[in-house]
């Protein structure tokens, strides 16, 4: 089974992901559903002979450790690599993402994100489950940055997924496990290196949190990505991670930092082809500042509600847009709702 077939053929089709199980056919997620896409079954030796030519002199590291993430360019498309072994066998899950970086504009999102690309210092999360469009989002918002403005972009990606021409901006991309041993290390070596905006990957754990909330205060502009399902409890997810001894003062740090929250989820379109971002975003208010510096979370949506004129929009709010403008099907907007209940009653307004 030759792999530039797999990668060309699911990228024809329009595939944004492909899985490769020994015993399984090959299947392919194209607008969230997997599918077969080839009839040949694989067997152990396919997908040992897959995994050696993808990993090449990493290959050992599967032995060692059980899994290895990769970034190539196959079949001319740059495609991110998980290959991990289950069962004594070796899978293999491949994300083809797009060469082509998209227009901010093109995806579609709320206005106020395009606004992000103005902001000089301070904190920017965007947020979603695993394939919700979080790379996609901050490729686009940092490449209208490199477009824009005359500044100095490090991003901290593991792996490298996206890659930048350079335009205005100086653009460096360091990867994990190949230019530097972890983001918390990464990210201290970036403030040694005269960056005006920084791209963290993920924020995983305290060190690189507090790392990045400093760089924040330094004045600096940080993007990051954290898995978390909405703005509100992206909050206390950051919070959350350090001692409760320790919780105030971070609550403090971040009032000051955290200047809007991004969560997003990928929705099939009405049409049945394509998908389109559902997003929310909460855009940091003084109000909003000082409910998270005096840790009343649930006093945040009300107030993110009250601050629509400045760019803030609930998930059901925009699902209910969504409905409204026949991007999405109804039935859609239920199953991505926090609150059904109040979907349904507005919908019904329609």
């Amino acid at each position: 089974m030759d792999i530039e077939t797999l990668v060309e053929k699911a990228k024809d089709i329009g595939a944004s992901d492909i899985h490769l199980v020994s015993g399984q056919k090959p299947k392919c997620r194209k607008d969230g559903i997997i599918m077969d896409f080839f009839e040949n079954v694989l067997t152990d030796e396919d997908c040992e002979t897959i995994a050696q030519e993808l990993a090449k002199e990493s290959y050992g590291e599967i032995k060692d450790i059980g899994e290895i993430d990769l970034a190539l360019t196959i079949a001319g498309e740059r495609v991110r690599i998980n290959l991990f072994r289950q069962q004594g066998s070796i899978s293999a899950v491949l994300r083809i993402l797009s060469n082509k970086i998209p227009e901010l504009h093109s995806l579609q999102l709320p206005p106020i994100v395009e606004e992000f690309v103005n902001y000089k210092k301070g904190i920017v999360l965007v947020t979603g489950e695993t394939g919700s469009g979080k790379s996609t989002t901050l490729a686009s918002i940092l490449n209208e940055i490199n477009k824009t403005y005359h500044k100095h972009i490090i991003t901290l990606e593991d792996p490298i997924e996206y890659l930048y021409t350079p335009d205005k901006c100086t653009i460096n991309q360091r990867e994990i496990g190949k230019d530097t041993v972890s983001y918390a290390k990464g990210l201290r070596a970036i403030l040694r290196e005269d960056p005006d905006v920084i791209m963290i990957g993920e924020m995983r754990d305290l060190e690189t949190i507090e790392t990045a909330i400093t760089a924040a205060e330094t004045g600096h502009l940080v993007f990051a990505t954290l898995h978390t399902n909405s703005a509100i409890d992206s909050v206390d997810r950051i919070v959350g991670v350090f001692p409760a001894e320790r919780q105030q003062q971070i609550r403090m740090q971040l009032s000051t930092t955290l200047r809007a929250v991004l969560a997003q989820q990928l929705l099939v379109k009405k049409s049945g082809t394509g998908r389109i971002a559902a997003c929310e975003v909460m855009v940091v208010t003084g109000a909003l500042r000082n409910l998270i510096r005096e840790g009343k979370t649930p006093q945040m949506f009300s107030s993110m509600l009250a601050s629509s004129a400045e760019g803030s929009v609930t998930m059901d709010n925009y699902l209910i847009r969504l409905v409204k403008t026949n991007m999405i099907s109804h039935k859609t907007a239920q199953e991505a709702a926090n609150d059904k209940d109040f979907l349904n009653k507005n919908i019904d307004k329609l």
